[in-house]
């Protein structure tokens, strides 16, 4: 049973009311906070840009955003990077991470000067079917952040009720430390082990509305039932006196450079922002994504499609050519032995 959210939008304005929330619980859930306005038309460009990719269901008004199951895909997968990243440089999406009612509410709860990290996640997630299922499981984001303790800002572009598949927190989860994990097929590609049943609290999102969560915080997706495509973005903040991880100031998964990012932007002001705030820039540690890798590997090798994903997410990003290349040789197993 999933219990509502505590609501804290009346303490807005109170720094040290929503952090002794999110020291109590683990999030703080705030309706309102952006303009809606604002969100729509993110929404509307993100759909204009899915609609090119066929992604959306012909027929259908785009801005309705009814997907195009035939054409069904996840990150980290090439078919799905094509359309992604056109996406994720939107000047937009950017300007809606910087912006003055998000990092003001930082301000007030940290009581000093705020780093907004450059990396940012943006998800397109297809409703779940009996064929494709996406949904992300119970995770912790501090294993893919790394440096001092962040914060994640989820928000949904666009309205997203349950049958959407919004975000739920494991209430009281972040007191525990970073958790053992497993492989999983949803987004992020890993699973906390323990499943905290009792303690999960959601509910329905109104564009505008976010939920604030530390970087241990155990949360998941519920799956997406609706038809639409389910878009979110969610950014990480810190304090600027704490270290960030090398992996956060880079674009996302390293899929271009930040000069191919600005390309088409229209200001500078936010080019390169986190340079000038002095940002102290520490490497990532990998030790997380070793022990994954190490599982991947393993689960391949024995012929487990699961460790695919992961796979993919060597060949594309890991720094090492050994490693990307052995992730390569399993990968062409793997679809030998399914084509088989």
């Amino acid at each position: 049973m999933i219990k509502p959210f505590v609501d804290s939008t009346a303490l807005v304005r109170d720094g040290a009311a929503l952090g002794a929330n999110l020291d109590r619980d683990g999030y703080i859930f705030l309706r309102g906070i952006l303009p809606r306005d604002e969100i729509m038309a993110i929404r509307r460009q993100l759909l204009a840009l899915a609609d090119m990719g066929g992604w959306l269901k012909s027929g259908e008004p785009i801005e309705k955003g009814v997907a195009n199951l035939e054409k069904a895909c996840k990150d980290p997968e090439p078919r799905y990077l094509e359309f992604f990243k056109p996406m994720w440089k939107l000047e937009a999406l950017h300007r809606l991470k910087n912006h003055p009612n998000i990092l003001g509410i930082f301000e007030r709860i940290f009581g000093e000067p705020v780093l907004a990290h450059p990396m940012f996640v943006l998800r397109n997630i297809f409703p779940q079917t009996e064929s494709f299922d996406f949904t992300t499981g119970s995770h912790q984001d501090r294993i893919h952040i790394g440096g001092g303790q962040s914060f994640a800002c989820w928000m949904t572009l666009g309205d997203c009720p349950t049958s959407k598949g919004g975000l739920i927190m494991a209430e009281g989860s972040h007191k525990r430390g970073v958790l053992d994990f497993e492989l999983a097929p949803g987004a992020g590609g890993l699973e906390v082990s323990e499943k905290f049943e009792g303690k999960w609290v959601g509910g329905d999102f109104a564009a505008g509305d976010v939920v604030i969560f530390s970087d241990t915080t155990v949360h998941k997706a519920l799956p997406n039932k609706s038809g639409e495509l389910r878009q979110s973005f969610d950014a990480r903040y810190q304090r600027l006196s704490d270290p960030v991880a090398e992996l956060a100031v880079q674009p996302y998964a390293g899929i271009f450079k930040w000069d191919e990012v600005y390309a088409d932007w229209k200001s500078d002001d936010l080019k390169y922002y986190w340079q000038r705030q002095g940002a102290k820039v520490v490497p990532f540690d990998t030790s997380y994504y070793e022990k994954r890798d190490a599982i991947a590997f393993d689960r391949a090798e024995a012929g487990d499609m699961l460790a695919r994903d992961t796979l993919l997410r060597i060949v594309q990003r890991d720094a090492s050519a050994a490693k990307r290349e052995r992730a390569q040789k399993l990968l062409d197993s793997l679809s030998r032995g399914q084509a088989a």
